[in-house]
């Protein structure tokens, strides 16, 4: 039987598994994010980011400069907004994990998606050029989460007023890429 630890963050209290690399319960993460976290099949962290990292690259490697400028519908994003939105939301979820592991006590603002992708200047960008940004992101993104200790992963705090840990934003990171692989593989192939 797993030992599991409970510590207390007014007015919520946070379950975690004794191995903080595992996947982190529902109640350390905003409900909105539970479509994210279920969609890693890993239960382990490092695991995931390290399959992940191989299934993502083949993929946006098998997109075209002239696919990659395809919206499957007026007003809907091109593959290389949506490409830009997974680098954006990223560096964001990077953000408010070394946040909450460096103790910050104030609540992190939220970004509006929208607004992002609307100022990005993805679509005046080379494909080659918003994957290899990708994918130097995603290799800080593990050693980010590499440089985290089991109390910093455990770690909690707000963003966008919801509390949150440190290792769930590992995982929403992770989902929120195979969410918008899906979205592509769906709409726009």
């Amino acid at each position: 039987m797993q030992e599991v630890y409970c510590i207390a963050y007014s007015p919520v209290i946070f379950l975690f598994k004794i191995d903080s690399m595992a996947k982190p319960l529902p109640s350390t993460y905003p409900a909105y994010f539970e479509k994210y976290v279920t969609l890693v099949p890993e239960e382990e962290l490092q695991a995931a980011f390290k399959t992940q990292f191989d299934i993502i690259t083949a993929f946006l490697n098998g997109i075209t400069e002239e696919k990659s400028t395809y919206a499957y519908a007026q007003n809907k994003w091109t593959i290389k907004e949506v490409m830009q939105h997974i680098t954006d939301a990223e560096r964001i979820f990077n953000y408010r994990a070394l946040c909450i592991s460096r103790k910050e006590t104030l609540s992190l603002p939220g970004f509006d998606e929208n607004f992002y992708a609307a100022n990005s200047n993805a679509n005046s960008r080379s494909w080659q050029s918003l994957v290899t940004e990708f994918i130097i992101v995603r290799q800080s993104t593990q050693l980010l989460f590499d440089s985290f200790n089991e109390e910093m992963l455990i770690r909690s705090g707000v963003s966008n007023n919801n509390p949150a840990t440190v290792l769930s934003f590992g995982f929403i990171t992770l989902g929120h890429c195979y969410h918008h692989k899906k979205v592509i593989e769906e709409r726009y192939m």
